[in-house]
C-alpha cells in the first residue's frame, strides 16, 4: 500500500478501549488470559514507546518478521481486520482485536494466518467493505475526501489488479494522461469497482452512459473507444 505519511498528527483515537481490553486480554474472571498477554507482548515488540502504538517503523519491522513487503495487499488485509483508523499505525486496541479475530498470538501464527485472511477478504460478501476501506485507509489528512492519482493509481493496483488485470492497467493509463482531474473521491472510487464487475472489457458493448455513472467514466470509456479505433 502507499506509503504512510510520518507527518506530526494526532494520535489514532481508538473506540470502545475499555470494552475492547476487556474482551481481549481478560477472561470472564477479570484476570489476564495468557493468550491476552501474548498478543501485548507481541504488541510492545514492535510499538513505539514514546507513541505507544505501532508506527509506520513498527509495521516494516512486523512486515520483515511476516517476510512480507509492506507493500503487499495482505498489510492492507491485516490492517482492515484491525478496522486500523490510520495509515501506518496500528493502537493497541486495534492490535489486541485484529489478533482476537484471527486466533493468533505469535509471529509464526500469524504469518499462517495470513493466506486464510486473503481468502476471508476475497469473498464477496467482505470484499466490497474491504475495498471501501482501503480509500478511507489513503485519508491521512484532517477533512481529507479525495485521493491523488498517484496514490490512486498504486492502490488500485493493489487491490483490484489481481481480479481485473486489464481494466485497472487501462484506467491507470488514463488517469495518467489526462488532465482534468488531480483526486479521485469515495464515489468515483467505488464506481470503478461496480465498472470491473458489470462491464463488458474491453469491448464495452453494454456500458450506458444514462446509468449515471460519473463522468470520469464516461471519459474514460470515450479514451478507450477512441484508442480502439
Amino acid at each position: 500500500m502507499p506509503r504512510a505519511s510520518k507527518r506530526k498528527s494526532d494520535s489514532p483515537k481508538s473506540t470502545s478501549a475499555k470494552s475492547s481490553r476487556s474482551e481481549s486480554v481478560t477472561a470472564a474472571s477479570g484476570k489476564i488470559t495468557k493468550f491476552g498477554m501474548s498478543v501485548d507482548n507481541l504488541f510492545q515488540k514492535y510499538a513505539n514507546k514514546l507513541l505507544g502504538m505501532i508506527d509506520p517503523e513498527g509495521i516494516e519491522a512486523l512486515c520483515s518478521d511476516l517476510g512480507v513487503d509492506h507493500t503487499n495487499v495482505r498489510i492492507l488485509m491485516l490492517a482492515w481486520k484491525m478496522k486500523a483508523e490510520k495509515q501506518g499505525y496500528f493502537t493497541q486496541d486495534e492490535w489486541r482485536k485484529g489478533l482476537k479475530d484471527l486466533q493468533v498470538d505469535t509471529i509464526n501464527k500469524l504469518k499462517k494466518a495470513l493466506p486464510k485472511l486473503e481468502s476471508e477478504v476475497m469473498m464477496p460478501e467482505n470484499f466490497e467493505d474491504f475495498y471501501c476501506y482501503a480509500f478511507r485507509y489513503c485519508l491521512t489528512e484532517d477533512k481529507q475526501k479525495c485521493v491523488d492519482i498517484e496514490s490512486i493509481c498504486l492502490l488500485i493496483d493493489l487491490v483490484l489488479g489481481s481480479q481485473f488485470r486489464a481494466q485497472v492497467d487501462s484506467f491507470s493509463e488514463f488517469l495518467k494522461n489526462q488532465a482534468d482531474y488531480k483526486v479521485i473521491n469515495m464515489d468515483q472510487w467505488t464506481n470503478f469497482l461496480r465498472f470491473c464487475q458489470e462491464i463488458s472489457f474491453p469491448g464495452l458493448e453494454n456500458y450506458d452512459t444514462d446509468q449515471a455513472w460519473p463522468v470520469i467514466l464516461d471519459n474514460f470509456v470515450e479514451w478507450m473507444k477512441e484508442n480502439q479505433s
